[in-house]
């Protein structure tokens, strides 16, 4: 298979870009030729050359181990692959999976080319007929158990088609290839081929060849977050899930359709449109107050900061309340806030109602908090109440009757004020 096409020659050449055009004329490149040619995408490691501090900030994030190369570093697969745990576990659930154990593809280390994600879970692309494939088992890192994932139709599921262009960069469908096995610095900033080969000197140049989040309009930048922190449909390639042939700085809309329960998908959308499942964070945030209001995900999160945040785990840019409190300064002691003096702002207004690995496990992003009486208008849907262990076995009505109680406000009464006549 054509693994990492693009990374030839040309990208080992622009390693040694960087000191003007000195570099270029000791390594005879031929830059009007390549600047000739539609751009190319180069890999992070070229950007390194110029940008080590970003680069170096960006490798401690989640985006630059996203995907990693087992088959260069076996450290990358987080858990022993133990044929009879992984049955063991199969075993637990059962009754839930769609194939006997018996006829399961039982993962081997060996086998492993790529490893998917190590923060919730892990998953596993081994090779079949030169076509990268994820594995029917995925291992839970919290829990540290194995489960199924589409043990039925696995093989009919070609990764880099259905699912690839969100976890590697500078996918090619056509050539079956990707050039990165990260998100990688292209990966929101565009392929950089013209970028490298520029010299310092052609600043203005150099500039107009790459994207830069924070100099598009604010509608456009954060959809390049929403290709893939997103569910949905290319509207490109049937069957594919990811926004085929999408560039940062581009209408999302044009290549990719987010998926809705209005639309018929009870599986990662609840009744009320708050998602079920992960990477799912733009759907909601396209329904909240803070999409109203021009609040995108870079006004909490950072994609690389220089030094060593604090709260690098979760890329926020201020820890606990304080992303919140940044803005809602003003927040008074009453209703519910009079109840919950101590609790954290995410609790109720981002329960955890969504699922990576194990159910209940990521944040809702709606910023909304929801209250039993959601749960008692469609009890499939949870409530910021019984996320909390102490409510999570109380019944609803009652809960809701207290919650009403305590937050209810007396109404102010009017009195008469003698004046002077």
């Amino acid at each position: 298979m054509a693994i990492h096409q693009f990374v030839t020659s040309l990208s080992a050449i622009l390693l040694f870009i960087g000191g003007g055009t000195a570099a270029l004329s000791d390594t005879q490149l031929d830059s009007k030729k390549l600047l000739s040619q539609p751009k190319t995408y180069v890999g992070s490691e070229v950007c390194r050359t110029c940008h080590l501090e970003h680069y170096d900030a960006w490798k401690r994030t989640l985006h630059s181990r996203m995907l990693q190369d087992a088959r260069t570093n076996k450290d990358v697969i987080i858990t022993d692959i133990d044929a009879e745990i992984i049955k063991a576990d199969l075993k637990k659930i059962e009754k839930k999976l769609k194939v006997p154990i018996e006829d399961f593809h039982i993962l081997k280390a060996e086998d492993v080319k790529y490893t998917i994600g190590s923060q919730w879970k892990q998953r596993y692309l081994i090779e079949r007929d030169g076509t990268l494939f994820i594995a029917p088992t995925q291992f839970n890192a919290e829990t540290g158990r194995w489960v199924n994932y589409h043990e039925h139709d696995w093989q009919k599921r070609p990764w880099l088609k259905k699912c690839g262009g969100c976890h590697a960069t500078g996918v090619d469908l056509e050539r079956n290839s990707f050039t990165e096995p990260a998100i990688g610095c292209e990966a929101c900033h565009g392929p950089g081929s013209h970028h490298a080969v520029l010299p310092k000197t052609e600043i203005f140049k150099k500039r107009a060849t790459i994207i830069n989040p924070s100099k598009l309009t604010p509608g456009v930048a954060v959809q390049i977050c929403g290709a893939c922190h997103n569910r949905g449909k290319s509207t490109k390639v049937k069957g594919s899930s990811w926004p085929v042939g999408y560039r940062p700085g581009k209408a999302l809309t044009t290549y990719y359709r987010s998926t809705s329960f209005a639309a018929g998908d009870t599986k990662h959308v609840y009744a009320n449109e708050f998602s079920k499942g992960h990477h799912q964070q733009y759907i909601d945030w396209k329904q909240s107050a803070h999409y109203r209001e021009g609040v995108t995900c870079l006004s909490c999160h950072f994609v690389h900061k220089l030094g060593n945040p604090v709260v690098r785990g979760q890329t926020l840019e201020r820890s606990g309340d304080n992303t919140c409190l940044s803005c809602h300064t003003m927040i008074n002691r009453v209703g519910a806030h009079s109840i919950h003096s101590s609790a954290k702002c995410v609790a109720c207004h981002m329960p955890r109602i969504a699922k990576s690995a194990e159910s209940g496990d990521i944040h809702s992003h709606v910023f909304v908090a929801l209250l039993p009486e959601d749960t008692l208008k469609n009890p499939k849907i949870p409530n910021s109440c019984q996320t909390c262990h102490k409510h999570k076995d109380e019944d609803l009505k009652e809960l809701q009757q207290r919650y009403d109680e305590l937050t209810t406000r007396d109404k102010p009464v009017a009195t008469a004020t003698k004046t002077d006549s």
